[in-house]
């Protein structure tokens, strides 16, 4: 089939999953970066201080509240927001490299740094909200994380309301009743979103090679196909 058979590229995608703490996003996130290879984890900057088992690089980069506004002047953050107290940001470069290679980047982020990484990346955003089965069991998860103290189960309480007020900022919205029902949710929306035309960026060349060749009539059909193929056979 000469230049039209060839592979497509695709460009990558941001999924950016965001929702009230406890409602299970960090959870959905690590499910699905263990179950599918072609997306990474975007490893923002925090200031805070590291939860037990999380890892320098890997779950966060750690840095001082000085390193981090170096970081924020100079420009290097695609986003950034200051939640309960610590601040958190998405380096740019890595990002922005990933999209051009054909890579998907996972987002683990709150209302405002997927606005602001809405805003500087429209066309390469995939943004899905996740909410509780209710207010009763995100009050329940929130009071079952051991490593947060009385205040901050108290702060995160408050802001849950908030958060979930920009529910209408987002592509898609998922109840997370069950953490296998609601990945399986995630990953078809995943999917969807990467076979869209607009990130097909090998349809360019492709189609016009196919339709070139198709109105050339210089494409012959594979032997033992056409309409006298079955009295040949006989």
């Amino acid at each position: 089939m000469g230049d039209a058979d060839q592979s497509l590229n695709r460009r990558g995608l941001c999924l950016i999953l965001s929702s009230p703490s406890g409602a299970g996003k960090t959870t959905l996130a690590r499910l699905l970066l263990s179950s599918d290879e072609t997306i990474r984890n975007s490893v923002s900057v925090t200031t805070r201080e590291p939860r037990p088992k999380e890892t320098d690089g890997v779950d966060y980069h750690f840095v001082s509240r000085i390193e981090f506004e170096e970081l924020r002047s100079s420009g290097n953050l695609l986003e950034s927001a200051e939640v309960f107290g610590n601040l958190y940001g998405t380096p740019a470069e890595p990002v922005k490299a990933a999209l051009n290679e054909g890579r998907d980047i996972i987002f683990d982020v709150d209302w405002q740094g997927a606005a602001s990484i809405s805003a500087l990346l429209p066309d390469d955003i995939v943004r899905v909200f996740i909410l509780p089965p209710s207010a009763e069991e995100l009050a329940r998860r929130i009071h079952a994380r051991a490593s947060d103290s009385a205040r901050q189960i108290e702060t995160r309480l408050k802001a849950a309301a908030v958060e979930i007020d920009h529910w209408t900022e987002y592509d898609y919205v998922l109840v997370n009743r069950d953490v296998d029902t609601c990945l399986a949710a995630l990953k078809a929306i995943l999917t969807a979103e990467r076979l869209k035309r607009h990130r097909q960026v090998g349809l360019l060349e492709f189609v016009p090679a196919l339709t070139s060749a198709s109105r050339s009539g210089s494409v012959s059909a594979p032997e033992g196909t056409g309409p006298n193929a079955q009295n040949r056979k006989r």
